[in-house]
């Protein structure tokens, strides 16, 4: 059998000696850029900053502030810096910002009156940047994970990601890949991997320095293979992502993708390169070497028939899936198949009264229940689950990736205007953690557009969220401390929003989501008098609030 091989693609040339790195610690990453996340790709790096926030960030080289956004979730706290070779640098999860900064991000927030501030795009001039000029400080804002400096570099231009190794930041690493899982997939109908019609989780062996082995299989018809692969860098113990994936065919390369860069739009066709019922149930990741006739990510080269393998009776056939990290250390697993025809039957089909036409809009309806799914929303036609049973509204299991969001509907006219006003929509997969998605509400129906099957249904929140002083009481003295803290917490729908003022006037609160507390910095505004009053009012999805104030004496 004859295979054909293309010509690697070469990669772009960066300029190593550019950017200084952005932080004066030693650079250890607790993530590396194009790990697997839930629906994307890691854009960038994440430097470890001690277990500690406030280590101050310096600009890695000379440029301007572009882009500036405070939010909730997300990159918290980021900052965006434009360079004149062409390249954005970005900084997340920040405690502050540097005080020239600081100051003007709390003007806009005390003039909008919101913590969120979405994109500032401050001009040119506001705030020119010389290299090693103090940017900010590490923190632990949005939806991080604990204190760390998430790093980013981006063609200016396009808005391409790429990986910050290529520019010269390269922490210590003698590592090779470790390779925890290999699965073998059946691709079509004819297809038997050792007599069965079933993907095979194969067991390997692990031959030290990198090598594996897989015992020999017999297969027929078109097959597949996928990998659990993950690296560690040097003085840390985190499971990084790998930069390349290639795979063999008798010594002929079939297969490869690398992590150089990608943009944000491809992103989620991550659930694609993943093999994501097994992600969906296990919560662990298996990349396929094989590519699906929907992904359109550009991260491939080399792809011969997509890295599907045509299996012929009596034809052995050397498989060779070889991963490493991005300064080359290696680790490799063979796999030996043989072709064999195979006797046993087709496998049936499972199939519904629902079927999807992917390219066609879908929609159905069950008792007081509606479910309908936009042109394109799945990647291929299926067959569908959908039942409603003891008000639960089951669709399908959340096995299947989606490409777009779809709406829920539920009809509430059998319901009061008291339970109208406290009805949402709530996610039961897990039926130990419901979870609050967010409603919409008309006359007589509530709906939401989500991205995640599953089952779903009605929940009523009667119960006000709670909050309550943290670091003083009422009517005390606070003149030593430099914030006030309260706590807040919604065990049902969830907090929604918050409004503090002091003597009447609006104050700024940061709110930390993942402890709850909310936090007013003295230095934001110079009270007159001694004596104020401390007011905030808050709420939650449906609407129900708890209002908690407290006079406080300031010198």
């Amino acid at each position: 059998m004859t295979f054909f091989c293309c010509a690697v693609i070469a990669q772009k040339q960066y300029p190593k000696h550019y950017f200084s790195a952005p932080l004066k610690i030693p650079i250890i990453l607790s993530g590396t850029f194009g790990e697997l996340r839930s629906n994307h790709f890691h854009s960038g790096v994440d430097i470890k900053t001690l277990g500690k926030q406030g280590i101050p960030i310096y600009a890695p080289a000379d440029g301007y502030i572009s882009r500036l956004k405070v939010s909730q979730y997300g990159f918290g706290k980021a900052l965006y810096m434009n360079h004149p070779n062409g390249y954005t640098t970005v900084y997340a999860h920040l405690k502050k910002y540097a005080p020239e900064v600081q100051a003007y991000i709390k003007k806009i927030q005390y003039k909008k009156k919101k913590y969120s501030t979405g994109n500032i795009f401050p001009n040119p001039e506001k705030f020119p940047i010389k290299k090693g000029q103090l940017l900010g400080y590490t923190g632990d804002s949005g939806s991080s994970g604990g204190p760390h400096l998430h790093y980013e570099i981006r063609d200016t231009e396009t808005e391409h990601i790429i990986n910050p190794m290529l520019f010269g930041l390269k922490p210590s690493d003698t590592k090779v890949p470790i390779f925890r899982k290999l699965m073998v997939y059946p691709l079509s109908e004819d297809a038997r991997i050792n007599n069965t019609a079933q993907k095979t989780d194969l067991e390997i062996k692990n031959l030290g320095s990198g090598k594996y082995i897989a015992n020999r299989i017999s297969a027929s018809g078109t097959i597949g293979f996928g990998v659990n692969v993950f690296d560690r860098l040097d003085d840390a113990l985190n499971k990084n992502g790998v930069y390349s994936l290639e795979m063999k065919i008798n010594g002929n390369r079939v297969y490869y993708h690398d992590l150089e860069t990608f943009s944000f739009p491809e992103s989620k066709y991550i659930n694609l390169l993943i093999d994501y019922p097994h992600y969906a149930k296990y919560r662990s990741r298996i990349q396929k070497t094989h590519k699906v006739k929907a992904n359109k990510l550009s991260i491939y080269e080399d792809l011969i028939n997509n890295g599907k393998i045509d299996i012929e009776n009596g034809y052995n056939y050397n498989i060779e899936i070889i991963a490493k990290d991005f300064v080359n250390n290696t680790a490799s697993i063979k796999i030996p198949v043989q072709g064999v025809a195979s006797n046993t039957l087709l496998k049936k089909i499972d199939t519904t009264a629902y079927k999807i036409k992917h390219k066609e809009f879908n929609k159905f309806q069950q008792k007081n229940v509606t479910i309908a799914f936009p042109k394109n929303t799945f990647y291929e036609d299926c067959f569908l689950d959908f039942s409603i049973d003891n008000g639960i509204a089951k669709i399908h299991e959340p096995t299947i990736p989606l490409n777009k969001r779809y709406t829920l509907t539920f009809f509430t006219d059998h319901l009061n205007s008291q339970q109208k006003k406290q009805v949402y929509i709530a996610n039961v997969t897990r039926k130990k953690y419901p979870r609050y998605t967010s409603t919409r509400k008309k006359e007589n129906k509530v709906f939401t557009t989500t991205k995640s099957l599953g089952s779903y249904t009605l929940k009523y929140d009667s119960i006000p969220p709670t909050a309550y002083l943290v670091n003083f009481k009422n009517k005390q003295w606070v003149s030593k401390l430099s914030a006030l803290k309260v706590k807040i917490k919604d065990k049902q729908s969830g907090i929604n929003d918050y409004v503090a003022t002091i003597d009447g006037d609006w104050v700024l609160m940061e709110y930390n989501h993942k402890k709850g507390i909310l936090t007013y910095d003295f230095n934001d505004k110079k009270l007159v008098g001694s004596k104020h009053l401390f007011k905030l009012v808050v709420s939650d999805n449906v609407g129900n609030t708890k209002t908690i104030s407290a006079t406080f004496f300031r010198k």
